[in-house]
């Protein structure tokens, strides 16, 4: 019985011995990869800047310039620290190890446009002046900042001669922010990995995704013949962030319209608005803040603040005057749709489904309304489409007008809280920030995660922060990429070895 408590016991000390000897290499790993590539992440991010790789569906990927030498600069910077790497087109492979069983760190290196006008430099240059401390620059954190640390945190286990259970890959896609087909029908002969992670969201760990849905109704009509009218409405430069600009044109405003609409301008919060007269039209403008239109919440939706202008004022019924009163009474200053007919809902994990107008696109006289929800588990998409059709109906049947066309789609959420190594990159998380409350968390956001059997995403942007991708002010503190550097460090080492 002794012999049997004190062998157990040595058991028990030795495993908690190699525990600690474990996590003790691994400090000393992710220290020294922080110690040795520091400045070389850096300075790899400031050159995968400057590449524009904005897809606008002129040019094919594989055939632009920007991306074909985004591609170069990934095949160099591979060969030059010693990994392999496969060009698919659209997507690329970086590895180290050709062990059968694999961890793969899901990325993109495309980036959505930039509006030069708002940036101090160009956004395709990565700014360190501006605001010390910070690397400013379209792609930073999303996503290209993610892909320089994860290649220098392979280098620094590379360094060391670690023999890894698994095959580290990364995996960087190019047209994550516009298409993801192509990805789909790569991921029908990629064989999945015993662990994937994706580098393209928040910490601590992400175990849930709100689905990417759209509703876009298409407005047209020109009955401007007589009384107040809208013309020249614009707002929004895409779909996915929450829009800064938003300006219309009001013709034929008599006094007592004037007074209405400076009364409804003075109870905005947070945004600018110019009202000037010009050639007999008065030209309003809204200014609010971009944010990423999965944090609807970080910033100030310019569209919403216009539409909320006309509140009580009587408009002619062309597309402008449509889509203003839309945005007035079916969504408002609101974030989460409770104006929309029946569709709000809520998740006790994910939180509540957001909807955000984003995007004014006009066409001739017609102009689409582009909304983007975020959508939680907790609700058939069957039932969500049913519920937009009947608000849509109801508005139209209000209003007496047909919309010209109306395009839905619902994203299917995530929810997985079953995966196998979530835990783990928990753990590291609590290590290297101190954080003992730390814990799961779900996201707006949609990552090419859903795509793999088991990928949750850790980092690279930290809670309680605000997220910068997609915002005309997108950067990544340099204090940050160090710490990003030492728990991608740790991540490989861990997984490298589950």
């Amino acid at each position: 019985m002794k012999a049997s408590i004190i062998a157990s016991a040595i058991a028990l000390f030795s495993a908690s011995s190699f525990a600690a000897a474990l996590s003790a290499d691994k400090d000393a790993i992710a220290n020294y990869a922080v110690e040795q590539y520091q400045d070389a992440q850096i300075h790899t991010l400031e050159n995968m800047v400057s590449f524009a790789t904005v897809n606008t569906g002129e040019i094919e990927t594989t055939k632009n310039p920007e991306f074909i030498g985004f591609k170069n600069l990934l095949k160099m910077k591979a060969a030059q620290l010693g990994f392999d790497y496969q060009d698919h087109g659209t997507t690329v492979l970086i590895g180290m190890g050709q062990q059968p069983q694999k961890v793969t760190i899901v990325t993109h290196g495309d980036v959505q446009p930039a509006d030069a006008s708002k940036w101090a430099q160009s956004p395709f240059q990565m700014d360190k002046t501006s605001e010390p401390g910070k690397l400013i620059g379209r792609g930073t954190e999303d996503d290209k900042g993610a892909i320089a640390t994860a290649l220098y945190a392979m280098k620094a286990i590379k360094d060391k001669g670690i023999e890894l259970d698994n095959r580290i890959e990364l995996m960087i896609y190019l047209a994550e922010e516009s298409d993801w087909a192509p990805l789909r029908a790569f991921m029908q002969t990629y064989e999945q990995p015993k662990y994937a992670v994706t580098i393209d969201a928040s910490y601590p760990v992400v175990v849930a995704e709100k689905g990417w849905s759209l509703i876009a109704p298409t407005f047209s009509g020109t009955d401007v013949e007589s009384g107040v009218y809208a013309s020249d409405l614009k707002g929004g430069a895409f779909v996915s962030q929450i829009p800064e600009d938003s300006s219309v044109v009001i013709h034929n405003a008599d006094s007592a319209t004037k007074e209405a609409l400076q009364r409804n301008i003075s109870a905005l919060e947070n945004v600018k608005v110019s009202m000037v007269e010009q050639q007999g039209a008065l030209h309003i403008q809204v200014k609010g803040t971009s944010a990423h239109s999965s944090e609807p919440e970080a910033g100030v939706n310019a569209i919403a603040h216009l539409a909320a202008i006309f509140d009580g004022v009587k408009l002619a019924n062309n597309a402008d005057g449509q889509a203003l009163a839309f945005i007035n009474e079916l969504i408002g200053l609101g974030l989460y749709g409770k104006q929309f007919g029946e569709i709000a809902y809520e998740h006790d994990f994910m939180g509540p489904m957001t909807v955000a107008p984003t995007l004014l696109k006009r066409s001739g006289d017609d102009i689409t309304l582009s909304v983007n929800l975020r959508r939680p588990v907790g609700k058939d998409a069957e039932v969500l489409s049913q519920q937009i059709e009947q608000a849509l109906s109801a508005w139209q049947q209000a209003h007496q007008v047909t919309l010209k066309n109306v395009e839905v789609e619902i994203g299917t959420p995530m929810l997985l809280d079953n995966a196998p190594h979530a835990q783990a990159l928990l753990d590291i998380f609590k290590h290297y920030t101190g954080d003992e409350d730390a814990s799961f968390v779900s996201i707006g956001g949609g990552t090419n995660a859903k795509l793999f059997d088991n990928a949750v995403s850790f980092g690279p942007s930290m809670p309680c922060k605000p997220y910068t991708g997609h915002s005309e002010h997108e950067f990544l503190t340099v204090e940050q990429i160090k710490l990003n550097l030492k728990m991608y460090t740790a991540m490989m080492l861990t997984l490298g070895t589950m």
